[in-house]
C-alpha cells in the first residue's frame, strides 16, 4: 500500500464493475463495496453497471459526497450504466458515442468519456478516459471498432498536449490475446490505426494471469456465463509516446477478491493501481 506521505506525487486509480445493482442481493454487496472503497481511498475511480437515478445514485452513496461523477452515454432501462468519479476537481470533460459500422445490434455502440484530472504539483492534470467495451463474447470485432474509436477519440484530444499523461480504464471485456487488446497494447494495428498503452496489471505482474472474470468467484458461476472459464477483462492502463508510458506503474492489485461476512461484491473483480511520473522525461537522458 502506498505510505500517505507518497500520495502527492502519486495518482490511485481504480475500476471496478459493481455488478448490477438488481442482481445477487445487490444491498448486501454495495455495503461490501462502500466500505472497501473508504478504505482503498482511490482518486479516480470507473465503475460499471452501477445505477444512478432521481430516486437512488449508486455511485454517490459508493464513493461519498466528495466525488464529481460523470457519466458515459447511454444507460439501460433500469438506470445501469458507466460512470467515472474523481475526488479532484474536473477540467474539460468529453464524451465519445457513435454507432458501430455493420452491427446487427443497435445497443453496441462506440462509447467512452474522457474527463481532465485536476491533479495537484507535480502530477498536474492527466486526462483519464474511461473506455467500454461490449460484453458479447462473439462480437469482438465490435471490440476492435471501439478500441479503435477510442483510441482515435484520444489521440484527438492530446494532439495540442501531446505531452499530457493519459490513463485509459475500464471492463473491456476482452482478455489480453484479444485483438482489441493487443491493438490498445501496441502488439498489433488496426484499421491503420497504431497506438501503444502500457497494461499496468502486465508491468506489475507480467507472470501472472491476473483473472478478474473467474469461476473462483462464485457469483461467475451462478451467473448468465456459467461455463466462463477465467479472464482478464478489466483494466488500467498508460498511453506511450514514441519513447514508452508517461506515467510509470508503482502498483497495481485486484480489489475485492475475497467475500466479506459471506458476501462477494460483485461478480468482477477490479483493478486498482498507483501511478506516479517517471524519474525522468521519456525521449531525455537522466
Amino acid at each position: 500500500m502506498t505510505r500517505p506521505a507518497d500520495r502527492a506525487s502519486r495518482v490511485r486509480v481504480a475500476t471496478l464493475n459493481v455488478l448490477t445493482l438488481s442482481d445477487a442481493e445487490g444491498r448486501r454487496r454495495q455495503e461490501v463495496l462502500r466500505r472497501g472503497l473508504l478504505g482503498l481511498r482511490p482518486d479516480v475511480v470507473a465503475v460499471q453497471e452501477v445505477t444512478r437515478g432521481p430516486r437512488f445514485d449508486q455511485a454517490r452513496h459508493l464513493l461519498g459526497p466528495e466525488f464529481t461523477v460523470v457519466d458515459l452515454p447511454g444507460q439501460s432501462p433500469t438506470g445501469a450504466g458507466e460512470s467515472l468519479a474523481s475526488r479532484w476537481p474536473l477540467g474539460a470533460v468529453a464524451a465519445l458515442d457513435l454507432p458501430i459500422a455493420g452491427s446487427s445490434h443497435e445497443s453496441v455502440r462506440a462509447t467512452a468519456l474522457a474527463a481532465e484530472v485536476l491533479l495537484p504539483p507535480p502530477l498536474g492534470p492527466v486526462l483519464v478516459v474511461h473506455h467500454r467495451g461490449t460484453y458479447q463474447q462473439d462480437l469482438e470485432r465490435a471490440r476492435e471498432q471501439q478500441a479503435v474509436a477510442t483510441a482515435r477519440f484520444v489521440e484527438g484530444l492530446v494532439a495540442p498536449r501531446p505531452e499530457r499523461p493519459v490513463v485509459l480504464l475500464g471492463d473491456f471485456n476482452a482478455d489480453a490475446d484479444a485483438a482489441s487488446i493487443r491493438f490498445l497494447t501496441g502488439r498489433q494495428s488496426l484499421d491503420g490505426v497504431s497506438v501503444r498503452y502500457e497494461d499496468a496489471w502486465a508491468a506489475a505482474h507480467p507472470d501472472e494471469a491476473g483473472h478478474t472474470f473467474t469461476p473462483h468467484n462464485p457469483l461467475v458461476r451462478a451467473g448468465q456465463m456459467p461455463l466462463e472459464r477465467g479472464r482478464r477483462i478489466d483494466y488500467a492502463m498508460v498511453r506511450g509516446g514514441p519513447h514508452g508510458p508517461l506515467l510509470d506503474v508503482a502498483d497495481c492489485r485486484l480489489i475485492f477478491t475475497e467475500p466479506v461476512d459471506g458476501v462477494w461484491a460483485s461478480d468482477h473483480f477490479g483493478v486498482c493501481a498507483d501511478l506516479r511520473l517517471p524519474h525522468h522525461p521519456p525521449g531525455t537522458w537522466a
